[in-house]
């Protein structure tokens, strides 16, 4: 389509016509832009919680305007670092995300407009694809629960740690591929995890690009549950074994007092005996 637009017929002598076909092409520009012909994202990379960056690359100092697209939603992006929020300007024309969530991944658009050195208002538009990165530690006969389900996910693949290969847990289409898979709330369930689960699980757009990627290890402690109810046990042992010392200690002060009481009288009747001899 895009190479198709450089053909204009320039032999026309009609100068309404011309126009007319100028206007035409200008539109069928507008429209290759909008549909990204011979455009590719920037790939950005995240850790979940963490901070990324999307930089527009301007060295132009007029920036008069910045707006963030996903998923044909406008994102407010604040123009000073003080901000409140999530998004905010960060240098020139850098667009600066924080505290990074799974919500957070996908494609991004960026319209920068700035005034060249004729001070005529012009406009750079940038496309970035955000993947977030987590990892995450389960213990073997609990359930794993990933909130991977986003709105624009289209299916979810797992790579085991003795494998090359991707097999599909779920798709929009299939729905989910395993009987211990469940799917709640945007939640993809898998329950009585086990060794075989762990592994590599990656997220996937209708385009095939990657929206989100967990790694899942095999967790040598036990969960939250499990330890709130071991240091329950531990607390009680604990305060059955400070109990001891307490008794131990008031028998030996008892034992103590009858001895110096028996020496005491030992000696007393010592004394009179040496006194009446």
């Amino acid at each position: 389509m895009c190479s198709g637009l450089r053909t204009f017929n320039a032999r026309t002598k009609d100068p309404r016509r011309s126009f007319t076909m100028l206007n035409w092409l200008n539109l069928l520009l507008l429209l290759c832009f909008a549909n990204h012909c011979g455009t590719s994202a920037i790939s950005v990379s995240g850790k979940k919680g963490g901070n990324i960056t999307l930089s527009c690359e301007s060295e132009s100092r007029e920036i008069s305007d910045i707006s963030l697209i996903s998923r044909s939603k406008n994102i407010p992006v604040c123009q000073t670092e003080e901000c409140s929020g999530r998004v905010f300007k960060q240098g020139n024309c850098d667009v600066f995300i924080k505290n990074l969530s799974f919500s957070d991944a996908g494609k991004y658009f960026m319209r920068v407009y700035y005034h060249n050195n004729q001070t005529e208002l012009e406009r750079l538009i940038r496309t970035y694809q955000l993947h977030i990165q987590d990892e995450i530690s389960v213990k073997t006969g609990e359930e794993l629960k990933l909130d991977v389900l986003l709105s624009n996910a289209d299916k979810v693949q797992h790579q085991s740690r003795r494998s090359t290969e991707w097999m599909k847990d779920w798709s929009r289409t299939d729905g989910d591929q395993s009987e211990r898979i469940t799917i709640s709330d945007g939640n993809l369930i898998i329950s009585n995890f086990t060794a075989r689960d762990t592994g590599t699980y990656r997220v996937l757009d209708p385009d095939g690009e990657i929206l989100i990627t967990v790694t899942v290890r095999e967790s040598k402690y036990p969960s939250t549950e499990s330890k709130k109810k071991l240091d329950s046990t531990d607390k009680d042992k604990t305060d059955e074994t400070m109990q001891v010392p307490v008794i131990y200690w008031i028998m030996s002060a008892g034992l103590l007092v009858y001895a110096a009481l028996l020496v005491s009288t030992l000696v007393t009747l010592t004394i009179q005996k040496h006194t009446d001899f």
